[in-house]
């Protein structure tokens, strides 16, 4: 989310909050004017300003060593209802920060990285001056030593490096990839750093993939629908040596062409690419098209070109790939309470990478994520409303899916993965906080559960190490990720948690 978005959302929020006029007592909102750092010295005029009230720090947290708001020269937006005045100052820690009055009831404040470079907390206050003024309420503004609300992580092929998408601060303004490399012995994780920037909001959940080449990694960030902000797709190279991730760019919400992706996936030649994408804008309750937009992606740069969209069911919300590389599966979930969702089905063309479309199939209540074997024989669909796992088997001629049965999962199974083996199934249950195990039928296709392990907080995502031998938990509650090394039987063992 820029901050023009954010401003709009500070008029939304303000109107909520109160239905009077402007803070100097005119009926009228202030002008945007940029205000120099403040002495606390009084404005002329014979009408008092009030003693500010705020209400909403955009963002209100950031990693520390971090940019705040998208990369966007660390600014804060702080919301109050209609209190801020000509010569209103954002403080940070007592100390004036250089402020522009938007003219909207919110205020633009300029923070530097000295500010944020450290973890702790802030406390964000006001200033209007005389006549009258005074300073607002504060709040707090927390400066973290990662990333908060991790979603999703993928590990590089050849099991070096791992990456986590995090959402960010509740309301948040701006999502943070977090990076690791793996020990090749223990597979336990270390941070390269402080998390990079996802460039948008990153307030709903969304998904990171790394390409098969290992050069690339790619992060949908959903967008808000309140504002609307479209979301985009982040773009980002692999040092081959440190596994930092560099920005080459995002591809802004571009409606019909892009709106609200929330899963993106690519093809295991490395040449295309699927994001799920479609929602409705709360504010106008205007639907945007539920489809699939494909792009072709440059073998050098790692750049995305759209070749086009195709539909899909409705609330698209995950999207897979057969190990082929022939067919693409994506998991809609309906967006109705309590109804049954389904699977759409794709033939890819091998030269363009555009799709076509094989029909739909069935899922259970909610279905939100999507796994295949290694195989390419069998898929599995999380349905996170009725507590189970859709199973199905794969033509491996027409790519058409057909059931083989359901099973059940813990409360709210969200995210599934396979091992390289094709021997093993995952499912992290977020509602439970925990992770079912089960064997897998080589013939076909069923699991069977052999067990649950305890996972942090909320898990939304695992992921299994190209060897096979360890598993990697995303847990959104605690703020960590589990690392998990898997028996012979298929039961994991926890090995270690880190912070993300």
């Amino acid at each position: 989310m820029n901050m023009e978005q954010l401003r709009l959302l500070a008029t939304l929020i303000s109107l909520s909050l109160c239905a009077c006029g402007g803070g100097d007592g005119s009926g009228t909102s202030q002008s945007a004017t940029t205000q120099p750092v403040s002495s606390g010295s009084g404005s002329s005029g014979s009408t008092p300003n009030p003693i500010p009230t705020i209400s909403t720090l955009y963002p209100s947290c950031a990693p520390a060593g971090e940019q705040l708001v998208n990369g966007a020269n660390n600014q804060l937006l702080v919301i109050g209802p209609n209190t801020f005045a000509a010569g209103s100052v954002v403080r940070w820690n007592g100390s004036d920060r250089p402020t522009t009055n938007d003219g909207i009831n919110s205020l633009t404040a300029q923070i530097s990285a000295t500010d944020i470079a450290a973890a702790g907390a802030a406390v964000v206050t006001v200033f209007n001056p005389a006549p009258g003024g005074g300073t607002s309420n504060s709040l707090t503004f927390a400066i973290t030593t990662g990333a908060v609300d991790p979603q999703s992580i993928a590990v590089d092929p050849a099991g070096k490096f791992a990456y986590v998408m995090n959402s960010g601060c509740t309301g948040g303004a701006g999502g943070y990839v977090s990076m690791y490399t793996i020990n090749s012995t223990t597979g336990t994780l270390a941070s390269i750093g402080p998390p990079v920037s996802t460039h948008d909001y990153g307030g709903y959940p969304g998904s990171v993939t790394v390409a098969p080449s290992g050069k690339f990694v790619y992060v949908t960030n959903s967008g808000d629908v309140w504002d609307p902000d479209y979301g985009s797709v982040a773009m980002y190279t692999i040092d081959a040596t440190t596994g930092a991730l560099t920005s080459i760019g995002t591809i802004a919400g571009n409606c019909p062409g892009l709106c609200f992706p929330s899963s993106l996936v690519v093809d295991p030649s490395g040449k295309f690419a699927y994001v799920a994408i479609g929602g409705t804008v709360a504010t106008g309750g205007t639907p945007v098209p539920f489809s699939v937009a494909m792009y072709t992606i440059n073998a050098t740069t790692g750049g995305l070109t759209s070749i086009g969209t195709i539909s899909t069911g409705p609330a698209p919300v995950s999207v897979g790939v057969d190990p082929a590389g022939k067919f693409v599966y994506v998991v809609n979930e309906d967006g109705n309470v309590g109804s049954a969702g389904n699977v759409s089905m794709y033939a890819i063309n091998a030269t363009t990478g555009a799709l076509a479309s094989i029909g739909t199939i069935a899922a259970g209540t909610a279905p939100v994520s999507i796994a295949m074997d290694p195989s390419g024989k069998f898929a599995y669909v999380t349905n996170s409303g009725s507590n189970d796992i859709s199973m199905y088997a794969i033509d491996a001629a027409t790519g058409a899916l057909t059931s083989v049965g359901t099973i059940a999962a813990g409360t709210t199974p969200v995210s599934v993965a396979v091992d390289p083996s094709g021997k093993f199934a995952y499912v992290t249950n977020s509602g439970s906080n925990d992770v079912s195990m089960y064997t897998m039928n080589s013939t076909t296709g069923s699991l069977t559960l052999i067990g649950s392990i305890t996972t942090g907080l909320s898990p939304t995502s695992i992921t299994i190490n190209p060897s096979g031998q360890l598993a990697y938990v995303t847990n959104s509650g605690s703020n960590d990720v589990s690392m998990y090394s898997i028996g012979i039987t298929g039961t994991l063992t926890l090995v270690a948690t880190i912070g993300t």
